[in-house]
């Protein structure tokens, strides 16, 4: 979908609200860690083979799936008796920036357009991944869900973030790749949402018909 440039009124948007894992990261670090490198850690760890591993873990990630715990790398360590910590930056070499992140960034900024990284992803995670790519020095905040005790996917957490940082919704672009986390920002009241369809570049576009949706952050830049 949207295989070519993406039109926004950009003379409306004050604010553009960005995720981190999947819009400006590639989501393939996580899925690597969590559905590969944990599991073989995992399974030395208890003495189970890898797919026994897998099997084991898998349930008890669904059934956490869009909870604030789903995201905390302090309640896996406990929960796996493992060191999540020391095991990403094992793999941190595979934080990988998504092309055409940084001229959108740098566009946004020469646009005097507010720019604001709100991520799910524990501290320690999001401090290693700036650590990596730097992207920090483009935002105005770097706001983290774990210090609002909601996920993005509830629309509570946003109701939050406004209490103690208002910020303009109805002036606001939002954009990620989680489709719960759009309809909680659009159900907060941001106006103007923009899914990522390709959070994976190992996989292949998703269809997504709820929101618009865009492959690439080239597609959003504003042209000319």
């Amino acid at each position: 979908m949207n295989k070519h440039h993406f039109n926004l009124p950009w003379d409306q948007i004050e604010i553009i609200l960005l995720d981190m894992d999947g819009t400006l990261l590639d989501l393939n670090f996580d899925n690597h860690f969590w559905q590969e490198f944990v599991p073989i850690h995992y399974a030395k760890r208890h003495g189970l083979s890898l797919q026994q591993a897998k099997s084991d873990l898998q349930p008890k990630f669904d059934a956490l799936k869009g909870t604030l715990e789903w995201y905390c790398l302090d309640f896996w360590s406990r929960e796996l008796q493992l060191d999540l910590r020391s095991l990403k930056r094992e793999i941190a070499g595979l934080i990988s920036v998504f092309p055409h992140v940084i001229p959108f960034l740098e566009a946004a900024r020469q646009s005097h357009k507010k720019l604001w990284l709100v991520t799910n992803a524990h501290p320690d995670a999001l401090n290693l991944k700036m650590e990596n790519t730097c992207l920090n020095r483009f935002f105005d905040r770097i706001i983290c869900s774990h210090h609002f005790g909601y996920p993005k996917e509830n629309v509570k957490f946003w109701h939050r973030l406004s209490e103690k940082v208002p910020f303009p919704a109805k002036k606001a672009l939002f954009i990620d790749d989680s489709l719960a986390v759009l309809e909680a920002g659009k159900a907060y009241g941001i106006r103007y949402n923009v899914a990522i369809s390709r959070p994976d570049s190992k996989q292949p576009p998703r269809i997504i018909n709820q929101f618009p949706s865009v492959v690439d952050l080239k597609q959003l830049l504003p042209q000319g």
